[in-house]
């Protein structure tokens, strides 16, 4: 066997005084990083296989052990960073493409850091949430042109026939994670938490297990290229269809769900054999073109009595603004929009960092685009792709989004530590990972309820960023612009962007 040129990447420090042998490290650690030495009474830690999830770090009784970044550093070049080095290290000695977890971590520009939002001051008062009503509920879904109102003796009641409309309490749902790249207990917690919350949740392309149907309700189903999972049951229980074209950490190929997550559950969910990889062609062998799209839409709403609504999930591509208007003239009632720094189970690192445009560009773009062409009310905007607080829900409403789906702040919320080797099937944290022995560490009455303290407490921020500006209701604010100001960006990005200059009248 020749060697390896490739180091540890993390470097785990044990207090040797505090270390008490007790062995909660050996038990915690799914990657096999630390072993106990009976005949030394003592644990050994092999730092070549810590991936820096501080699982071992976080429960250790005496706080013996610290994680950190390996001290080991190359010759500074500016053109062969770190990583690039690493990364040919690794497929000279594989020969295969390299694979990670969640978000792009490139040091791209983060537009939402460099929006600013306004305030109220003298001539337009603000407005106190503690003590006037403030109104964060959201509807997606196709709205009519007008509506038309019959006036009887004793009431008044709607003439213009409504298309189904999902109804949020709040702008923010979760994102799309199937059953199979995260856990049951993670698939649980984030239901759960949809129903409390009065929002809903997705499926993902894995299907829905059968003890979830309770909360068809708050979910949205999930229609991929694979088609896993997909059958009459599953469409008529969900609230809501969504046809996954792409996602915004690999636009343009298909998902790939390994075959050591494929447990006895998971297989009988997505209607494949336990064992064997779950592959979604990259695209839908049935759409080919808009039209092709238009007949699956209508196809899923015939199906379902045209009692719910569909929507289309795309990822956020260089002329995403004319495939929107596409789209949206195809029939479907919200365009789910997935932006470069979107979050995954498995992808490409190669793809995940280098393909697709940020959501803050996407969102604006087709805001613009379908307003310009007078069909901005026939569809609902969805923008994901690394929400991360509630100032960026309330930037992205203010760009033009409807609401906005959050993934990976769900999942951090859980516990996740940004590890992104949920491909290994070896979360320490139970959220990513079909293991029995791992997925029991995520208890599913605790997740749900710290992902219900994080929703309450971004509705708080939301209502008291609204009151700031003086506004009463999350509806007046959507793609409102000229609430929002840049620092530090050029011309060309504003003007993409849609805002002005901070201090700019």
């Amino acid at each position: 066997m020749s060697l390896s040129l490739l180091t540890a990447e993390f470097h785990v420090e044990r207090d040797e005084i505090r270390c008490i042998a007790c062995q909660v490290c050996v038990r915690q650690c799914a990657n096999d990083v630390h072993v106990y030495d009976p005949d030394d009474d003592r644990v050994y830690s092999d730092e070549t296989r810590c991936v820096g999830c501080h699982r071992c770090a976080t429960l250790c009784p005496t706080r013996a052990l610290t994680i950190r970044c390996t001290p080991q550093e190359f010759r500074a070049n500016a053109n062969w960073s770190p990583s690039i080095i690493t990364s040919v290290f690794k497929q000279a000695e594989t020969g295969g493409v390299l694979l990670t977890g969640m978000g792009c971590d490139q040091p791209y520009p983060i537009y939402f850091d460099h929006i600013l939002l306004n305030a109220a001051q003298v001539t337009n008062p603000s407005i106190d949430p503690l003590r006037e009503p403030m109104e964060l509920r959201t509807f997606i879904g196709r709205k009519p042109e007008q509506v038309g109102v019959v006036q009887d003796r004793d009431n008044m009641r709607l003439e213009t026939r409504l298309a189904p409309q999902l109804v949020l309490e709040t702008p923010i749902l979760f994102s799309a994670m199937s059953y199979g790249s995260i856990s049951y207990n993670a698939c649980l917690s984030l239901a759960r938490a949809a129903k409390e919350c009065g929002i809903l949740y997705n499926t993902g392309e894995g299907g829905l297990h059968p003890t979830l149907y309770e909360y068809g309700p708050y979910t949205i189903a999930q229609v991929a290229s694979g088609r896993f999972g997909v059958h009459r049951a599953y469409l008529e229980t969900a609230a809501a269809l969504e046809i996954k074209i792409g996602q915004g950490a690999k636009p343009g190929i298909g998902g790939h769900l390994p075959g050591e997550k494929v447990s006895e559950d998971v297989s009988r969910t997505r209607m494949i054999p336990q064992g064997t990889d779950a592959l979604s062609p990259a695209p839908h062998h049935d759409i080919y073109s808009i039209e092709d799209l238009r007949q699956l839409i209508y196809a899923l709403k015939e199906a379902t009595n045209y009692t719910k609504p569909v929507g289309v999930k795309v990822a956020a591509v260089h002329h995403i603004a004319p495939i929107a208007s596409g789209i949206a003239r195809a029939g479907a009632d919200y365009i789910a929009i997935d932006g470069l720094r979107g979050g995954t189970g498995a992808a490409p690192t190669v793809i995940r960092n280098n393909v697709g445009i940020p959501i803050e560009m996407a969102i604006a773009a087709v805001d613009e685009r379908l307003r310009q062409e007078g069909i901005r009310n026939q569809v609902s905007l969805i923008a994901a792709g690394s929400i991360r607080s509630s100032a960026d829900v309330v930037k992205a409403i203010a760009l033009g989004a409807d609401a906005v789906y959050i993934g990976t702040a769900a999942l951090v919320a859980m516990g996740c530590h940004l590890c992104q080797k949920c491909y290994t099937g070896k979360c320490n944290w139970g959220i990513a990972t079909q293991d029995p022995y791992l997925t029991k560490r995520l208890n599913p009455n605790i997740g749900a309820r710290r992902l219900v303290n994080l929703l309450r407490a971004w509705s708080l921020e939301i209502k008291e960023m609204l009151g700031g500006m003086g506004i009463n209701a999350i509806e007046s604010l959507r793609g409102n612009r000229d609430h929002l100001r840049g620092v530090g960006l050029n011309e060309v990005e504003l003007r993409v962007l849609g805002i002005k200059a901070a201090g700019e009248s």
